[in-house]
């Protein structure tokens, strides 16, 4: 028998507070934090003529604030942990799966930092140490399914956003939501709906980040290449 989505979505959960623990216990969570800092930098790099971009600035800054960054996530998943059964009952599949979908990418995205901050010892992160690192971890797989990920949930709030009255819905639920103890859930569904809204054709924004994070994986596990990370101050 195939897992619903919500199992999906508790698996995930489960997941991602196992490695809260394990970056814990290793004592890394400051390293962990450099690192995802560094990434934060690094994407805005990458993607600087879409971050000048008014069109395709809000759904860059959702990507980097609520799957990438330097960001505490554990509230947010207690909070769905908490209402996730309810919530089942009454949003929409299409909605369901786009959260279990930025879950699975989050907590994905979280093991293989975790793995990088444990390849890339004492001194500074920079490109060199970077790329060093990511070819130790050798996990191709994992970072091809990474890609696919943010393919898919590109896709998936592209269509979430076309549901009727899912804008209403998630006003009305404001308030109750913050009664509940469950704001910051609330502000990352509505954060990644208005994000999405204001995209118009999500084909335009997704292509050319899967295209590049594609030639950027592909060129970091192939040592005969130049390293193509960018380099700028940590």
């Amino acid at each position: 028998m195939m897992p619903s989505t919500l199992d999906k979505i508790i698996g995930h959960l489960q997941h991602s507070e196992k490695l809260q623990h394990k970056t814990h216990t290793l004592g890394l969570t400051e390293r962990l934090r450099e690192l995802q800092s560094w990434q934060t930098k690094r994407l805005l790099v990458t993607y600087d003529d879409m971050w000048q971009s008014r069109r395709f600035r809000p759904a860059m800054q959702f990507f980097i604030e609520e799957l990438y960054g330097p960001k505490d996530f554990s509230q947010r998943d207690q909070d769905i942990a908490r209402v996730v059964p309810k919530m089942a009952k009454l949003l929409p599949e299409q909605a369901l799966q786009s959260l279990e979908a930025a879950l699975r990418l989050n907590s994905l995205s979280h093991e293989m930092d975790l793995s990088l901050t444990e390849n890339i010892h004492q001194g500074p992160i920079c490109a060199e140490t970077y790329a060093q690192a990511y070819r130790l971890c050798n996990n191709r797989p994992q970072r091809e399914e990474q890609i696919q990920l943010l393919a898919g949930l590109g896709s998936d709030l592209a269509d979430v956003v076309k549901i009727k009255g899912i804008s209403a819905l998630l006003m009305i639920s404001r308030k109750p939501a913050k009664l509940a103890g469950v704001e910051s859930l609330h502000s990352f569904l509505e954060d990644g709906y208005k994000a999405f809204k204001k995209l118009g054709e999500v084909d335009a924004f997704i292509s050319p980040i899967i295209i590049r994070e594609t030639a950027l994986m592909v060129a970091l596990f192939d040592e005969s290449q130049p390293n193509p990370l960018p380099d700028f101050p940590s």
